[in-house]
């Protein structure tokens, strides 16, 4: 397969990838070829963790006037090369309107740039922000930020680029041709590309010149993930080289991935459902054996990340995820692929002293899927003037839409042209068929809308429930 390999390495070489994004991807390549065994993290190897630090606990522990210190040493890191597809979005998710704020409408963006600014100004610290921005990412986001009057930072890069890689022909492991969009033949490696793209940007050896000892970095579709002094301080308290916030599964979380401990080294591991083996489904869906997921809000010491990024030349050796799909992934009759990724957390494994703290919901509110944006967008929740997204007790009612007619986020507007109904008094949503909404539409119970076999109209004011839109002599 060496031969083969040279073929995606002089492809990666012709669009312009640098050496380092080359080796990386060799490791995942030689790790698919020769370690089949690899893909899978056995729960016979590994026990649960169950007692983690709770936020609430350690808040008691800080003195929170010297928390402002290990704040003032943090710098901020956002992961935004996603381009939202499974939205239907061209564009980067992050400039997808999520609510409004005093009439303005508000992108993820522009949420992440008011934490940042509020804290500057509120705590006075430097908090330089960077984006680890696509190919595709790049340009609008930059464009966006250009645009934010608040928003100015010089001696600090804004932006560092992940890397990409080509997707492999399951048949013959070279890269994929895909002549009808060339586009089509790359993918990127996972969040895990984060190292070596921090290795080669310099970006570590720039906040260390500045007096920076910490970096916390997060997913720009998690609006919870916004800047903390009380786990910056709990961090240095700690000595810890690398932390990652758990927060407590639910049975909406089974299938995301979880940290366990290592039966053999003692240390932490990340394991995603991909890593799971059949037979071992069961327990590692288990919410009461298993009961923390990874949020992806990881903090590191600047100096042992350089550390350890310098010993592997900046290609860690983090677990292959394979990922078998489509060239096309709109059309499963095209070349059998498969895309090799790793997970950012995954790192965690390769750090004596590694450690976790659990966290509340308020600092996990992810977008992946309309039926999360639905929620986003609804009266559960409230923008401060601070920009942090505000709720009652962040637990949310189930939200099913038919994908068929909301997956896309041009549909999905379509149907809620005055905005999505109230969801305070609901259990839960589930829609089936074409449903468009009227202003001021209020669900309850666990509502839900059948397939009427047609597209069809819940007029204004109206009331839904579980028997559907409620008869007015019931009201």
């Amino acid at each position: 397969m060496v031969d083969v390999f040279e073929r995606s390495a002089e492809k990666m070489r012709a669009h312009g990838m640098s050496d380092t994004a080359i080796a990386q991807f060799g490791h995942l390549y030689d790790v698919w070829v020769n370690e089949e065994n690899t893909s899978y993290i056995r729960e016979a190897d590994v026990e649960p963790i169950t007692d983690i630090p709770n936020f609430h606990d350690v808040y008691e522990t800080i003195n929170h006037d010297k928390a402002v210190d290990a704040f003032a040493k943090t710098a901020f890191l956002k992961l935004n090369g996603g381009l939202g597809t499974s939205m239907g979005l061209n564009y980067a998710k992050s400039l997808l309107p999520v609510r409004r704020h005093k009439a303005r409408p508000m992108r993820f963006l522009d949420i992440i740039l008011g934490q940042v600014d509020t804290a500057r100004t509120r705590l006075g610290v430097e908090l330089p922000l960077t984006f680890m921005n696509s190919f595709r990412t790049s340009k609008d986001t930059m464009d966006a930020i250009a645009k934010n009057r608040h928003f100015t930072q010089t001696d600090v890069p804004i932006e560092i680029i992940q890397h990409v890689e080509p997707k492999i022909d399951l048949a013959t492991g070279a890269p994929v041709d895909w002549p009808k969009d060339p586009d089509l033949e790359w993918c990127p490696p996972g969040h895990g590309d984060l190292y070596s793209t921090l290795y080669e940007s310099g970006l570590l050896d720039i906040l260390d010149e500045r007096g920076f000892t910490y970096l916390f970095i997060s997913n720009s579709d998690n609006l919870g993930a916004r800047p903390s002094r009380t786990l910056a301080q709990h961090f240095e308290n700690t000595g810890a080289p690398i932390m990652i916030e758990v927060a407590r599964r639910t049975e909406a979380d089974r299938k995301g991935g979880h940290i366990v401990r290592d039966r053999v080294t003692g240390r932490l591991m990340l394991r995603e459902m991909t890593q799971v083996d059949p037979e071992d489904r069961a327990d590692a869906m288990d919410i009461h054996k298993h009961p923390f997921f990874n949020t992806n809000n990881i903090w590191v010491r600047i100096d042992a990340l350089r550390r350890m990024l310098d010993e592997y030349h900046g290609v860690l050796p983090l677990p292959v995820i394979r990922n078998y799909k489509t060239a096309d992934p709109t059309d499963p009759a095209s070349t059998k692929v498969v895309q090799l990724e790793t997970a950012m957390g995954a790192a965690v494994n390769l750090f004596n002293g590694a450690i976790c703290v659990q966290v509340d919901r308020m600092r996990f509110l992810p977008v992946k899927t309309t039926d999360d944006l639905f929620i986003m967008r609804s009266d559960r929740f409230h923008l401060t003037d601070s920009y942090e997204m505000e709720d009652g007790d962040y637990h949310f009612p189930n939200v099913e839409l038919d994908k068929r007619y909301y997956k896309n986020i041009q549909d999905f507007e379509e149907r809620f042209p005055y905005g999505v109904p109230s969801i305070a008094a609901a259990a839960s949503f589930h829609v089936e068929g074409d449903w468009t909404f009227g202003r001021n539409v209020s669900l309850f119970g666990d509502a839900r809308l059948d397939d009427a076999g047609r597209p069809s109209y819940v007029p204004n004011g109206e009331f839904v429930g579980p028997q559907g839109i409620e008869p007015d002599e019931w009201l």
